[in-house]
């Protein structure tokens, strides 16, 4: 299953939406590497954990399927309030729309590509329940002061994604400039984000990851080819780093990072990783993703448009403190 996936298994999780095509074989570069490139999109509907109302149902019927399909063109049209990550899901399971992050709103669905729904209701593999593992005595510990914390009061307390720094990796954050392009060389393989244009640029010659001193947001990767996959190996995280996508999980420095990139047909690409943090969480989990070829291009992330809104956010917040109303400025 690693060094190839049957289009049949492709088939199983997608229903209606895959073809099986039993003959298909992934393209090759001259040199002999699997070609991975192009661009790629990340706009599955699917939750990172299997949701309560599904437990011990890996996957829906078709039907299902296009039930959660025709519910959320009708809760979700062009004109309704964006909704992102795990929320559309979860909002299409109880019948109700989830709060807004903003009170003052957010801006319309017509500005979201459209999420595709799939068989599987969880993108976690592994654990078999669809769910994280427990997390570790010691992560618990680490989190309860975070979770008392005061909100946000300086620059330096808003994630990195918010300051427009980085969303880390891996990047879970379907349908808002989740599209990415690999290209190749001999020597390396590069991928780029769209989000604030994160590029991993990762070697192919086996040299070792460097000294444990030197930490990266988006850490330190290897990579080599497992037949049509390719396997990246990433370590050396920085402590603060906003890692697994920076919005709804943070790993720590001892995260082990362990991905797969593998063509099933023309115009989907499997993208699997294993975390393994053995001071985060009690075991390993594995999660996937299928990645589907973009009709764009990468475009500008101009994110704050020079961190303006950071500063707009910070003197609202010092306006607040003052007692003054923020709105009169």
């Amino acid at each position: 299953m690693r060094a190839s996936l049957p289009a049949l298994c492709l088939a199983a999780w997608l229903g209606g939406s895959a073809v099986a095509q039993t003959s298909w074989t992934a393209p090759r570069l001259p040199n002999g590497q699997p070609d991975l490139q192009g661009t790629w999109e990340n706009n599955s509907a699917t939750p990172l954990e299997r949701p309560p109302q599904l437990v011990g149902k890996p996957l829906l019927s078709d039907d299902e399927v296009a039930e959660l399909q025709a519910r959320a063109a009708q809760m979700y049209g062009p004109d309704a309030d964006a909704v992102f990550g795990d929320a559309l899901y979860l909002s299409l399971l109880d019948g109700n729309r989830p709060r807004l992050v903003f009170p003052t709103g957010t801006y319309s669905q017509n500005w979201v590509p459209a999420r595709y729904f799939e068989r599987r209701t969880s993108l976690i593999e592994e654990p078999a329940d669809g769910r994280l593992p427990p997390l570790t005595t010691q992560a618990v510990e680490r989190r309860a002061p975070r979770a008392a914390a005061q909100p946000a009061r300086n620059a330096a307390d808003f994630s990195l994604a918010d300051r427009c720094i980085t969303y880390g990796v891996p990047d879970l954050f379907a349908a808002y400039m989740s599209v990415y392009r690999i290209f190749q060389t001999p020597d390396h393989v590069v991928i780029q984000m769209e989000k604030i244009h994160d590029t991993r640029v990762i070697p192919l010659d086996g040299r070792p990851h460097v000294a444990s001193a030197i930490r990266h947001y988006l850490g330190d990767s290897r990579g080599r080819f497992d037949g049509d996959t390719f396997v990246v190996e990433t370590t050396n995280f920085h402590a603060a780093g906003n890692h697994m996508g920076g919005y709804f999980r943070y790993a720590d420095e001892n995260l082990r990072l362990t991905e797969r990139f593998t063509r099933v047909d023309g115009d989907t690409l499997r993208y699997e990783f294993t975390v393994d943090d053995p001071t985060v969480w009690t075991q390993p989990w594995t999660a996937a993703i299928y990645w589907k070829k973009s009709r764009g291009e990468i475009y500008e992330y101009a994110c704050h448009e020079g961190n303006l809104s950071l500063r707009g956010m910070l003197s609202a917040l010092r306006a607040e403190e003052a007692g003054t109303d923020s709105t009169a400025r």
